[in-house]
């Protein structure tokens, strides 16, 4: 089976195109937006191209269908591409036919070009830049839509990945709930006794600049001490903001502040797939246009369904019942706005502190995603990722 590393503009649309093909015809299958996947691989846009680099492979059968794709990359800023102990290099966009040969060539063309690189270990599927998308294989959840970000993938995925000998390096949980469910009678008591020290509040469109501060105060404070996380920048930040200003609805960004000092935030976007799918899989003229319409259709409806996108308490008021307090009030918004469901971004089993809060909210996990590491040295005894305490 020839495999083409993609070089050129035709390989590239072969890509691009294959996952569609392969599940187009699943109902619960929503394809990302094609102009993103495409931003993953232009140096240009990509700032991980900056100290990392990336290829892409596409396999053939003998009648030049293309049957399976990959892509391998390192960022040399990365933490797990710094340990000295072992280096990780990145493989995602995995999408192949049901046939073990076809996956191992992909799985064998990331490994020796990430081995020629000084690796000694791949992790995959993951995204050559944040893990907020992209990120993670499908094991459980099949007969649920994708959220906005994130790939649908079939079953027979997760035997090609560990037929080949990658192992579960962690799972990552994507949790629901309802937001009409009611929320325990501790939370209201939490959010009385905090009346008087916090006050709660979404965040206003017009007003960027004080978003991107205090985002950028508590996500710094909240977790740029995790391991695989680094401190955000103020203009990261404010580059965050921009992005998300066509989508966001202020109503769902809430912050708990202290005075003036902000101390937790719940952020959250419009389930975007909800209104990609009726788009298309390519944001041209004519695919904003289709998007401006069906934004402006669902934002009419009654029973939206909100992305809760991250999460964080400053360590100092972790375990005071200030979260739960800005809870009660945020769900009260999203009720009056018309959003009637809550799918949160994936939480790793690495954060058990994380998903005994969201049990707390009466969310139950609904897809599960896995992150495998695959390391060289099959002798070498393997070890998960670390639990954050």
């Amino acid at each position: 089976m020839p495999l083409l590393e993609v070089t050129d503009a035709r390989l590239a649309r072969q890509f691009i195109a294959l996952p569609a093909r392969l599940h187009g015809a699943v109902p619960q299958y929503i394809g990302p937006l094609e102009n993103e996947v495409e931003v993953v691989f232009d140096p240009a846009k990509n700032p991980k191209f900056a100290n990392g680099e990336a290829t892409r492979w596409v396999l053939t059968d003998a009648t030049g269908t293309v049957i399976g794709r990959v892509a391998a990359f390192l960022n040399r800023d990365a933490v797990d591409v710094q340990n000295a102990d072992l280096p990780t290099g990145g493989l995602g966009f995995f999408e192949c036919i049901d046939d073990q040969a076809a996956a191992n060539q992909l799985f064998d063309a990331g490994r020796q070009w990430l081995a020629a690189r000084g690796m000694q270990a791949m992790d995959g599927p993951i995204n050559f830049g944040e893990r907020d998308r992209f990120w993670g294989l499908l094991i459980d959840g099949f007969d649920r839509p994708p959220n906005y970000g994130m790939f649908w993938h079939p079953p027979y995925y997760q035997a090609l990945f560990e037929q080949y000998g990658f192992q579960l390096y962690f799972k990552q949980y994507t949790c629901y709930r309802t937001t009409a469910a009611p929320l325990h009678a501790s939370f209201a008591k939490k959010a009385e006794d905090n009346a008087a020290e916090f006050h709660f509040a979404h965040a206003r469109k017009q007003d960027a600049e004080k978003l991107a501060q205090d985002f950028h105060h508590v996500y710094n404070l909240a977790w740029a001490k995790h391991t695989g996380v680094k401190p955000m920048t103020l203009e990261q930040a404010r580059n965050i903001v921009r992005e998300m200003k066509p989508v966001v609805d202020e109503r769902l960004l809430w912050f708990a502040y202290r005075g003036t000092e902000p101390v937790a935030f719940f952020i959250s976007l419009p389930e975007l797939n909800q209104i990609f799918r009726h788009v298309g899989r390519r944001l041209n003229l004519a695919g904003k246009l289709r998007f401006l319409w069906e934004q402006w259709r669902f934002m009419r409806r009654s029973d939206k369904r909100l992305f809760g996108i991250i999460y964080g308490v400053v360590p100092e008021y972790q375990g005071k019942g200030v979260d739960a307090a800005m809870l009660v009030y945020a769900r009260q918004a999203f009720i009056d706005a018309g959003y009637a469901d809550i799918e949160m971004n994936w939480i790793g089993d690495f954060n058990p502190r994380m998903l005994v809060t969201t049990r707390s909210i009466g969310a139950t996990i609904v897809k599960t995603h896995a992150t495998y590491r695959y390391q060289f040295d099959r002798e070498r005894p393997f070890e998960r990722s670390p639990i954050i305490r």
